[in-house]
């Protein structure tokens, strides 16, 4: 089981070492640890961790924060590879057919950013242009998508939002009137690491798929 978790901890030496002995004793293997944030004396940070088997998140969470000065602030499953270069290969795809660049982009950025789903709207007429296909139907019944109207969506800058059954992001394409709104209902609300990786990866599949 692939399970992503974000950890605060005070930014001091052997703190992260006191983290990776703690999942050392659950069975947990260290993938990949992402540095999110470091400022005012605390660091955030993402683990990657899989186990053999299940594993109860409420004990994760319970262990790492019986260590001083350690939060937990989400535990959830994650399709991530540490390893691989998922970037790359969006890249590669919207490439070899620009065309198709934003519903590429749709079906693969859930799992460069840990979300369940994506999709690509008009703010003008809240129409879904394009969706992977674990997301949910849309328009619903407050003419958005999850419980959110298209208006609150399609925001005019990058955004993280919420709350709601869902932790969004949503990030207008530029030169359109189109948004890719991220969403994950699982662990907590979007990192602006997260966002700010979501902008780069849109900017650059918006200039590959200009011209198509």
């Amino acid at each position: 089981m692939m399970l992503r978790l974000r950890v605060s901890f005070p930014d001091r030496p052997g703190a992260l070492g006191q983290a990776a002995r703690v999942l050392g004793t659950l069975g947990a293997d260290i993938h990949q640890v992402t540095v999110l944030e470091r400022e005012a004396g605390r660091v955030v940070d993402d683990f990657t961790v899989s186990w053999p088997g299940t594993v109860d998140a409420d004990t994760v969470r319970d262990r790492l924060s019986g260590v001083p000065g350690m939060r937990v602030e989400g535990v959830w499953p994650t399709k991530e590879t540490p390893g691989t270069a998922p970037d790359y290969d969006l890249m590669k795809h919207v490439a070899a057919d620009p065309r198709r660049a934003f519903a590429t982009l749709v079906d693969a950025v859930p799992d460069l950013v840990s979300a369940e789903w994506a999709v690509i709207l008009s703010a003008g007429s809240g129409e879904l242009v394009h969706r992977s296909w674990q997301a949910p139907p849309a328009p619903d019944e407050t003419g958005g998508i999850a419980g959110v109207k298209a208006a609150d969506l399609a925001t005019l800058r990058p955004a993280v939002l919420g709350p709601g059954r869902y932790r969004l992001m949503s990030v207008p394409v530029p030169g359109t009137d189109l948004h890719l709104v991220m969403a994950r209902s699982d662990g907590p609300p979007f990192h602006r690491a997260e966002l700010e990786r979501a902008v780069r990866i849109l900017e650059i599949v918006s200039i590959m798929g200009r011209d198509a």
